[in-house]
């Protein structure tokens, strides 16, 4: 039998902690995947569909060496969502993709959470100038794409539907 260790870094921002999934979070991640807020990412889904995507954060971890964090409210401890860098297969290229959890929106969460998760990509992971894969219909989502810098760069499909593909710029530049 062989042991397996998995090691998530951690991140801290102003408002922020992003870090590896912990049993605490299945719920609040089970609760948006049950939602319509998850049509964006092929929900919603049952309980255990949602629990299979909770697991299978891990081995992307596992699998690619990066993956999503979940998003910890730091003022509250609660898990606010989840934000990081996934490659499935079938993608193009690496995305940076972003999810908040109900009450916590409009708080500038996702983007102070995305531009952190993004320089740790580029600076850890060598993961610069990645994409954002977003549906033309997500505006909440093309709104941050742009307040991040990115710009569109062409139309694409993934998992059967449209989506517009974003470049978010170098997180490199002017880095020490």
């Amino acid at each position: 039998m062989s042991a397996f260790a998995l090691s998530i870094p951690v991140i801290e921002t102003e408002q922020l902690i992003l870090r590896g999934p912990e049993a605490r979070d299945f719920e609040p991640y089970a609760d948006f995947g049950a939602s319509e807020r998850s049509r964006f990412v092929g929900g919603p889904f049952s309980r255990m569909d949602a629990w299979r995507s909770f697991l299978a954060g891990l081995g992307h971890w596992a699998l690619r060496g990066f993956g999503m964090w979940m998003v910890e409210h730091r003022a509250t401890g609660a898990t606010a969502g989840r934000i990081g860098m996934i490659e499935h297969d079938g993608w193009p290229e690496p995305e940076l993709g972003w999810h908040i959890y109900d009450g916590y929106e409009g708080q500038g969460l996702a983007r102070e959470g995305a531009l952190a998760a993004r320089a740790h990509a580029a600076r850890h992971q060598g993961l610069d100038r990645v994409i954002s894969q977003i549906a033309p219909d997500n505006t909440r989502s093309l709104a941050l794409a742009r307040r991040l810098g990115a710009t569109f760069e062409r139309d694409g499909t993934l998992l059967d539907a449209p989506v517009q593909i974003w470049r978010h710029p170098s997180a490199l530049k002017g880095a020490a």
